[in-house]
Formats: structure tokens, C-alpha cells, sequence
């Protein structure tokens, strides 16, 4: 496997509409942000990821873009972008923004143009599509619920929409479509991004000829990521987007990637890979329900540990996936991934060394290094997300209570990871003087990152020590490169793996255990040093064996 320079690094996520408000408007804005990198710094970032901040309605929190090349308003200006530019730099740091080119904003000219003349050249940048006996042209459900197909005004076609009937798909087909999306890509480049993270990647080849499928609900469609599935040569497009773009600048490049074909994996992130990494989803599809939110199930831990595992083993010799816990899209993993009793100081502590020390990148969202939680609300309308307000009434339509489709809410919605960057406890947990576009999570006044730097025993400051040992020199090789070997799979609340280094031989166990009882365990080999302990441990008592208690994490160095 070639060696490259994103290979040792630790990247975060910033929501930037939460990340910080600087000029009181209740909207986090790149001021915030700069005025932030140190603490970045200091936490042990290389990589930042900054989702949409591209001029947008916000129908889709910015994943609708109207124009690329512009910064939206409510974030600031191009010159205070150039600005965070220069000043990652300064902290040798990238900026990585969100690339979203399956689809774009309605209000995007090209689209108004196209809506203007459905005829028209503009009308090919899309998919405008004739219906079927005065109907949609097939029964897809977008990504959000409701038919993919929308009326265009004044014809007898349609477009399709896999998300929004705001977000219109670009139709890749067209040569002109995908050459100005190169442009586009190569403009931020030469501004001195790093790389990108890339938007829902996979939907960007469909079947042309958009079939029906049989139904897999009551409303008679079906969802269309099964025309997704159903589409071959993704590929194509992905390769020359590489070489037009990314690889002219050595860029770092991230897939959201949920619908590969298991022979494909080598083809997206080997050597030669479509994209230098991709998120790892395994965990987060744990908790689909067959339906919606209202039967989606809780984290089975030993399936949980089981498909980590499994996807730590595909990955040797081919490449690093991105390890997350939460993102954007998803609820907070300490809400997600721990029992009641582990939703503590010392079971987020525990959560991030399992996750930060796999094999992989790691990536951080916002709040997760303090251990923020999800967050209660009383009604669908303290509710932003689109997705959230859909899948609610999904509920309330199954015969939920209203009680009910908002305990789904409350396990579930994207809004959970996109309440305010809790800093303070001072009021919006110091995030903005005015009221914030989405309401704090109230638990600010006890979890927040002033209250946590002043303690070497927060999960701030234990997150600082967990990315201080994944990059210190001694150790760097083994967690970077080293191979990940499964151990105590026959003890039902124990997460352990060793990490093996192939060329320094060293040999480094990480053990966890979330349960509720203390476990003892022999330990594979001989120890030679406690490297870290999210109990406060200096040294073992035994060189052969360990006694974890409950959400006892120890990361032990053994002879080789």
C-alpha cells in the first residue's frame, strides 16, 4: 500500500451554522471558526471538514446549492474564507468542504433556466423526464419521503429529485454537466483546499430508462436507491472526476458512500481508488428499521463489535476507511452506541478509544470530544431537520402516539447532532448573544468545553491525551499501519483488539468493557507498559493479567 500524507492524520467535522456565531445573528459564521483553530490545534486536528457553505436557500441546510462559487451570507464573505485559508495553514492544517454534485438548489440558474424552456439545452442538465399516462414516470420515493418525481410547470414532464423536490439531480449523462462540475472542483483547488468530503456520491448514476419496482410500502413506491442499486458503471464517472480533478492536487478526497457492491471496494479506495477514503457506515446501519424510525432498533453490542471488526479486516492491505461515531446526519454516538448506565464521563471516554484507535482515520464531529448527547424536545416544531419532520409523521401514520414518534425523534434525528457547539455555561452555551437558529441542548450548563479544559479528567482532556498517543512517535507506526486483531470476542462485554505493527513488531492492546461487571482477563502476551487508562490508572498490577471494571478502558503496550 503507497503511503500518503493524509494517512497519519486526525480530521473533525464542523457544522458551521453550529459551530460558533460571532456577530449575533443566531448563525454560526467562518469568524467562529477561525477564531477557533487553536483550540483545533490544540486538541490535535490536522484535518477540518466544513459541511455546505456554499450560497443556498437552506431547505436542506445548505446540501441545496444555488451557487458553487459563492459563500452563503449567513457564513460570511469569500475574503473571510481566504482568510481561514491562510490562517489553517499558518497551523498546518486542511480545509476539506463538503462537495455536493448529485444535485443542486431549485434556485440554481441552470434549473430556472431549464424551467423557463423544459425544451431547452438547460432542460438536459436534469433529469426532465415525460410521465406515463398523465402519471410520474416511476414509482421512486426520495430519500425524504414523497414521490421523486415533480410536475415541471407548463409540460407533461417531470424531474426527478432523490432528496428534496428543492434539490434537483444533475444529470451526469451530459458531458457539459459534468465539465462545468470539474470547473467548479478545480476553482477551490487552486484556492488551496485540501480536499473534499463527497456528498452522497453513488446516486449520481441511474438507469436511464428509470424503471418501476415492485412497491416496498403502503404508498405504492418504492424507495430509489433500489435504481441505484440496480445501476452499474458509477465507476466511470468517479475515475474521470479523479483525474480531472482530485488527483492534479494530490487532494484529499472522502466518499459518502452507502451503496457499493462488495467486489468494488478496492476499485473506491485502494491505491488507485476512486477516493483516498470513505466512511465507515457499518455501525451506523445497525439501528435501520425496516420502516422508518418507529422500528429501528437499539445498538446489539456484539453485532456492533462484530461488523467493526468485519470491516477492519476487509480494509488490510486496500486502504483506510474513515472511522466516525456521529456526523450531521446521524444522532450522538454516546446516545447511539452506550447503554443508560455507560452515558457518563467514563463511558464517552471508552467509546472514543474504541473508535479512535481502530485502524482508519478518524473523524470527529462537533461536541463529541466534550461528549455531547442528544437533546429532548416537546413537539415536532422545535424541529428543524426535513428529514425528521418526515419520518415523525411516518410514525404518527403507523399508529404511533405523539409520544411515541417523538421518543423516534429523540433516537434518531439529525437534529440531535446539530444543536449549538456548547462552549460555555454561559447563556446558548456561550455559542451565540442571540437566540441560536436551533435551541441548546439544555444540558450546556453541565457539558461544555469551558467548564471541561479546566479538568484533567474531562473527556476534552482525555480525547486530548487519545490523539497525543495515536500521534506520538513511538507509537505512530502501530496506529496508523498496524493491522487489527480481534481479542476477547468470547467475552460478551469486552471490546478488544490489538494493534500489530509489521515492521517496528510491536504489539499494543487495546481492551474495553462495557458492561456492567468488572471483568479479568489474561492478557495476549507479556506487558511491558500501561500507555493510557480512562480511569485514572497508572500501571498494572499484573504483567498476565487485567481487571477491567465497568467502562474500564486500557490501551496496553506489550512485549513483542
Amino acid at each position: 500500500m503507497k503511503r500518503k500524507w493524509w494517512h497519519d492524520k486526525v480530521a473533525y467535522q464542523i457544522y458551521p451554522k453550529s459551530f460558533l456565531d460571532t456577530n449575533g445573528d443566531g448563525i454560526g459564521d467562518l469568524r467562529g471558526i477561525i477564531s477557533k483553530l487553536d483550540y483545533l490545534k490544540e486538541l490535535g486536528i490536522d484535518i477540518i471538514w466544513l459541511s455546505p457553505i456554499y450560497k443556498s436557500p437552506f431547505v436542506d441546510q445548505g446540501y441545496d446549492i444555488s451557487d458553487y462559487y459563492k459563500i452563503a451570507e449567513e457564513f460570511g464573505t469569500m475574503e473571510e474564507f481566504d482568510e481561514l485559508l491562510a490562517e489553517a495553514k499558518k497551523r498546518d492544517m486542511y480545509i476539506v468542504m463538503d462537495l455536493v454534485v448529485n444535485h443542486c438548489s431549485s434556485e440554481h440558474e441552470y434549473f430556472k433556466a431549464a424551467l423557463a424552456d423544459p425544451d431547452g439545452p438547460y432542460a438536459d442538465y436534469f433529469y426532465f423526464v415525460k410521465g406515463i399516462d398523465g402519471k410520474e414516470p416511476s414509482n421512486y420515493r426520495s430519500y425524504f419521503g414523497g414521490k421523486a418525481w415533480e410536475p415541471v410547470p407548463g409540460s407533461d414532464k417531470y424531474y426527478l429529485h432523490m432528496f428534496a423536490k428543492e434539490q434537483p439531480d444533475w444529470n451526469w449523462e451530459n458531458k457539459e454537466v459534468r465539465d462545468k462540475i470539474y470547473k467548479m472542483i478545480n476553482w477551490w483547488l487552486d484556492k488551496g483546499l485540501g480536499g473534499f468530503r463527497i456528498d452522497a456520491i453513488i446516486n449520481i448514476k441511474k438507469d436511464t430508462s428509470f424503471p418501476s419496482y415492485e412497491p416496498d410500502g403502503d404508498d405504492g413506491l418504492v424507495s430509489c436507491v433500489k435504481m441505484v442499486e440496480e445501476t452499474d458503471g458509477v465507476g466511470e464517472f468517479l475515475e474521470e472526476m479523479k483525474h480531472e480533478t482530485f488527483e492534479k492536487y494530490d487532494a484529499f478526497t472522502v466518499g459518502e458512500v452507502f451503496n457499493m457492491k462488495e467486489d468494488e471496494l478496492q476499485e473506491f479506495v485502494g491505491d488507485d481508488g476512486h477516493f483516498s477514503s470513505m466512511f465507515d457506515f457499518s455501525a451506523l446501519e445497525l439501528t435501520y428499521g425496516e420502516h422508518g424510525w418507529y422500528d429501528s432498533k437499539p445498538v446489539d453490542f456484539k453485532r456492533w463489535r462484530e461488523v467493526l471488526f468485519a470491516s477492519q479486516k476487509e480494509m488490510e492491505g486496500i486502504g483506510f476507511k474513515a472511522n466516525i461515531i456521529e456526523n450531521h446526519d446521524e444522532p450522538r454516538g454516546a446516545s447511539r452506541y452506550l447503554p443508560e448506565y455507560a452515558q457518563n464521563e467514563m463511558g464517552k471516554k471508552m467509546l472514543a478509544t474504541t473508535s479512535i484507535l481502530l485502524r482508519g482515520i478518524p473523524f470527529i464531529y462537533q461536541g463529541q470530544e466534550i461528549g455531547m448527547t442528544n437533546c429532548h424536545r416537546n413537539d415536532i416544531s422545535e424541529y428543524d431537520d426535513i428529514s425528521t419532520k418526515d419520518q415523525y409523521q411516518v410514525a404518527i401514520d403507523a399508529g404511533c402516539t405523539k409520544e411515541e414518534a417523538l421518543a423516534c425523534c429523540y433516537e434518531n434525528s439529525r437534529d440531535n447532532a446539530r444543536t449549538p457547539m456548547q462552549w460555555s455555561a454561559d447563556e446558548n452555551g456561550g455559542f451565540s448573544a442571540h437566540a441560536p437558529w436551533l435551541a441548546v441542548n439544555p444540558n450546556y450548563k453541565e457539558i461544555n468545553v469551558n467548564e471541561q479544559e479546566g479538568r484533567a479528567d474531562s473527556v476534552l482532556s482525555y480525547y486530548k491525551e487519545l490523539i497525543t498517543l495515536r500521534k506520538s512517535p513511538e507509537y505512530k507506526e502501530t496506529f496508523v499501519y498496524g493491522n487489527v486483531e480481534p481479542v476477547y470476542e468470547d467475552t460478551d462485554t469486552v471490546f478488544g483488539f490489538m494493534r500489530m505493527g509489521k515492521e517496528n513488531r510491536q504489539k499494543i492492546l487495546v481492551a474495553a468493557n462495557y458492561g456492567k461487571e468488572a471483568v479479568s482477563l489474561p492478557l495476549p502476551g507479556t506487558a511491558k507498559k500501561l500507555l493510557l487508562s480512562n480511569a485514572g490508572r497508572r500501571k498494572l498490577a499484573d504483567a498476565d493479567h487485567i481487571t477491567l471494571e465497568s467502562l474500564e478502558t486500557a490501551v496496553v503496550l506489550l512485549k513483542a
